[in-house]
């Protein structure tokens, strides 16, 4: 019996994918529920795996767009299993011996053929002759590439010195199809930029208070709960308690209306094997510090195994990206569509501030966020994040209402 094996829908919104890689070989024999192809759909990349054992016949290549429900290969579930090759003797290759040719007298016609190659030996040709000479370059100084030591064009003008950029160097291309991930990324971004009237304000953060609070319980808090007590918990909470004093930043448009949410569905932007993923962390306004940083290690381990589904990156209404990690002092993170604003978070650098009259030095991140202007004024942006600034700077209080234990679950 011949299987058709057809493509299965990754998810609701998505008609096609892309045959990224293919695992196996066609006429390979193949087990159930084996690995056989990675696709690439619009949202992330998932692995195709056989629906029987057989041998396997391709009908796609690699780079092909194959709509979901067409078929991609064909598995004959009747073949048995190949024996191993392993019993098989090696056939000894037989080596041909070297044929004797025996020498002749040198005729007059090929004496004078090798006088002609031993003349023509660092001897430019017309055109190299005329570029050396105009360069007052002497042909005993370039060594020739051509047959029997000639010098070519190409070597006379690699011999003449560039006034501008140095020539000799690799000059190399490489050219490689993008991904169906990598191009819908690229769509996204585009149509963020051309479709909403993006704008970014930028405050800044003195870490001081969340670093004491780190460095007294963070083994602890590791120990308990068996993850570590990170950066992204505090800013979560912070950016819950800030969509619901500005609703507006937690809304985004849908054609003539303005869709609000009674409810936080943060996306974190997470570096992937094959790009840029944004998981979602659902109702981050229930989850507490342990609750977020378990949910977030959960997501960044799916997202850089390529085990992430379609449905864990789909439906946020504010995104958190932290540029941070990879040194970025400062940026205008782009709108994640269709939401209507993102956080940037980025590198803690110890910086002179004032404090209290005095100047100190203190661990400080620029923040940054952009919106869409169309939605969300100027007011409601600052004011935004203002109060993310406000719950880092004073975490004990408007974070862990005044209970630092029992909002770590110590």
């Amino acid at each position: 019996m011949v299987l058709e094996m057809k493509v299965p829908s990754p998810g609701e919104s998505i008609t096609e994918v892309e045959i990224a890689e293919w695992l196996v070989q066609d006429g390979d024999y193949v087990e159930k529920d084996q690995a056989i192809a990675e696709v690439d759909s619009d949202k992330a990349t998932l692995e195709l795996p056989a629906e029987e054992s057989g041998i396997i016949t391709l009908k796609a290549e690699e780079g092909d767009a194959v709509a979901v429900g067409e078929v991609v290969c064909l598995i004959d579930t009747s073949a048995e299993k190949p024996e191993g090759d392993d019993a098989a003797e090696e056939k000894p290759v037989k080596k041909e011996e070297p044929k004797t040719v025996e020498s002749k007298e040198t005729s007059p016609q090929k004496k004078e053929v090798e006088e002609t190659k031993t003349y023509a030996s660092g001897t430019p040709s017309p055109a190299a002759k005329k570029i050396l000479d105009e360069k007052g370059i002497a042909p005993a100084s370039v060594s020739g590439s051509g047959r029997d030591g000639r010098i070519t064009k190409e070597d006379a003008v690699k011999a003449v010195p560039s006034m501008g950029t140095p020539t000799g160097g690799n000059r190399g291309e490489s050219r490689s199809k993008l991904s169906m991930l990598r191009r819908k990324v690229a769509e996204r971004l585009v149509s963020a930029k051309n479709e909403t009237a993006m704008l970014t304000t930028f405050n800044e953060v003195d870490m001081s208070p969340i670093f004491e609070l780190r460095k007294e319980y963070k083994e602890t808090f590791k120990e308990k709960h068996g993850v570590s007590l990170g950066f992204m918990s505090f800013f979560t909470k912070a950016v819950v308690r800030a969509l619901e004093l500005y609703p507006a930043v937690n809304s985004m448009i849908d054609g003539k209306e303005m869709i609000s949410y009674d409810f936080c569905d943060i996306s974190i932007a997470v570096s992937g094997p094959k790009g840029l993923m944004v998981p979602v962390i659902r109702n981050a306004e229930n989850l507490s510090f342990r609750g977020v940083e378990a949910e977030v290690k959960r997501l960044a381990i799916r997202a850089r195994e390529g085990e992430i589904t379609v449905d864990e990156m789909t439906g946020g209404t504010f995104t958190i990206t932290n540029g941070g990690v990879f040194g970025s002092m400062l940026s205008t993170p782009i709108i994640n569509p269709p939401q209507s604003a993102i956080l940037g978070m980025h590198n803690i650098v110890e910086r002179p501030i004032v404090k209290d009259s005095l100047i100190a030095i203190a661990p400080i991140m620029y923040v940054a966020l952009s919106y869409d202007h169309r939605i969300i004024d100027g007011k409601e942006s600052v004011g935004f994040l203002v109060a993310v600034k406000e719950a880092l700077e004073s975490p004990e209080e408007l974070l862990m209402d005044g209970d630092v234990k029992k909002a770590l679950e110590l």
